[in-house]
C-alpha cells in the first residue's frame, strides 16, 4: 500500500491534471483578476476589485452559497435594484471564515471606477455585466479559489487541480 503511494507520487507531477467539471471560480488578488474554468477551458475572466487591504479579502478555497439579483445592502438598508446600491445587479455570496454566503460575496458596484483596484470591505467587485455573466454561469456550491499568486490563472487552476488529486490519495488520517 505504502509503496503504491510512493510510487503514485512520484509520478504524479508528470500526468495532466485532471479536468473538473463544474464550474470553478479562481480570483487572484495578485492581479485583480477573476476567472471561471469549466472542463479545463477558462470560459470567463474579468477585472476585479478587491479589499483595501490583503487581509480583508480571504484567501483559500470555499463554496458558493447564495445567489441573489437586485440583492438588497442590508448595512444602510438600501433596496436591490436602487441606484445608491453598492452591491450592484447581483450578489454571488461564499462561505468564507464560517460564514453562510451573506458576509463575503462577489458583487456587482455602483462605483465602476474602483473595479482593478484594493478598494473593498473584503467583497470582490466586477462590473455590473460581468458579475450577470458570471451570475449565470456559476451555480449553488461551486467552488471558489482565491489566491495571491504571480502565475497565470491557468497554471493556478492546474495547481488547484493537483492540490485536489492529492488530497484524494493522500486524505488526512
Amino acid at each position: 500500500m505504502h509503496l503504491t503511494m510512493l510510487v503514485m507520487m512520484m509520478f504524479l507531477p508528470l500526468l495532466p491534471p485532471q479536468v473538473n467539471e463544474e464550474p470553478v471560480i479562481i480570483v487572484n488578488k495578485a492581479t485583480h483578476e477573476l476567472s471561471v474554468f469549466e472542463e479545463g477551458h477558462e470560459v470567463f475572466n474579468a477585472s476585479a476589485a478587491i479589499g483595501k487591504t490583503s487581509e480583508l479579502t480571504p484567501e483559500g478555497q470555499f463554496h458558493v452559497k447564495v445567489k441573489a439579483k437586485d440583492p438588497y445592502y442590508r448595512k444602510k438598508n438600501i433596496p436591490g435594484g436602487a441606484q445608491e446600491n453598492p452591491l450592484g445587479t447581483r450578489w454571488i455570496g461564499f462561505d468564507a471564515r464560517g460564514t453562510d454566503g451573506r458576509i463575503y460575496g462577489i458583487h456587482g458596484t455602483n462605483r465602476p471606477e474602483s473595479i482593478g483596484k484594493s478598494v473593498s470591505a473584503g467583497c470582490i467587485r466586477l462590473q455590473n455585466k460581468d458579475v450577470e455573466k458570471l451570475f449565470d454561469i456559476v451555480s449553488l456550491e461551486s467552488e471558489v479559489v482565491i489566491v495571491k499568486s504571480n502565475n497565470e490563472m491557468k497554471s493556478i487552476y492546474d495547481s488547484w487541480i493537483r492540490d485536489g488529486l492529492n488530497r484524494m490519495l493522500n486524505p488526512a488520517t
